[in-house]
């Protein structure tokens, strides 16, 4: 069942959850507004409510159709034994839903975090589908050399403590909402990024997520992330817009950076006074700024 808390904060935005299922399992997603699709994909540890502005905003001249990753949001949240909590598993159920609510025809991508990950991955195996992409603070390719995994992301990786801090006290999406902006969420804003998480099973999803960052040729995830970074050439004549809060602790300016390298002809800005929430810090500029690319793409 969904968390009630969390469907009753999309329902108080006047926003329907709906539903479809994926061997077996729940996947939630919004479908708002009519016109070209917007494909908004989240990663860890937020979900839908993310990019609840935007669907706000853009939903009276878009059709704005945001999904609900497996183990996250209003989405089902088996354990290990139902579900394989890896990049792969993400990209198939992406996929999966691309195929089921837009099977054809070109499509708007915005992502942030993993969301990053998993639709570029799609994108660059389906790159005649991609209209135009949005990127937030992401990364879509390995971990740039010289790099090192912050020390609190190594906790949770790489240590039963970690683990434990995540699936027993939700340390990762709660902590998420003071580390991920500069400016200083309502308690209200907070409560609603870690309520799909109100239970040890709820927050595997955060934890694998964070396991599951690749960071070595042996590591489950690694072979899909070089082969989509290695395939991103093929989106290099897509219009591109990149919105960057630079005070992101682990994606970065190095970050912000290589996307530009990549993509020299998008269009790029920094937020200097932003961090990974960027879509919360830089909401007065983003909001208008993403219309007005929209529109002129």
């Amino acid at each position: 069942m969904p968390n009630a808390q969390a469907q009753a904060l999309i329902e108080g935005l006047g926003f329907t959850p709906r539903f479809f299922t994926r061997d077996g399992l729940s996947m939630h997603y919004l479908d708002e507004g009519q016109g070209d699709p917007l494909v908004m994909v989240h990663g860890n540890p937020s979900w839908c409510w993310l990019y609840r502005d935007l669907v706000a905003s853009l939903k009276s001249r878009y059709r704005c159709l945001v999904p609900d990753h497996i183990g996250m949001g209003l989405s089902d949240k088996p354990d290990d034994a139902r579900y394989r909590y890896t990049l792969d598993s993400r990209v198939d159920d992406f996929s999966a839903f691309m195929d089921k609510m837009l099977p054809s025809g070109p499509v708007t991508l915005l992502v942030h975090d993993w969301g990053g990950a998993i639709a570029s991955a799609w994108a660059v195996r389906n790159p005649d589908r991609v209209r135009r992409m949005v990127v937030f603070n992401t990364a879509a390719f390995p971990m740039l050399v010289d790099k090192k995994l912050p020390a609190t992301l190594r906790l949770v990786r790489n240590t039963r403590f970690g683990a434990m801090l995540v699936e027993r006290f939700n340390a990762f999406a709660a902590g998420a909402t003071h580390m991920g902006t500069v400016r200083s969420l309502s308690r209200d804003e907070r409560a609603a990024y870690v309520a799909p998480y109100d239970t040890p099973l709820a927050r595997r999803a955060t934890l694998r997520f964070v396991q599951d960052i690749p960071l070595v040729e042996a590591d489950a995830a690694y072979a899909t992330i070089a082969a989509t970074g290695k395939g991103l050439q093929k989106l290099a004549d897509k219009p591109m817009l990149i919105l960057w809060g630079l005070r992101d602790f682990v994606f970065d300016r190095d970050y912000f950076d290589e996307w530009c390298a990549r993509f020299p002809r998008a269009e790029a800005i920094g937020f200097a006074d932003a961090g990974h929430y960027v879509i919360e810090d830089a909401r007065a500029t983003i909001l208008p700024k993403v219309d007005e690319f929209l529109a002129r793409t």
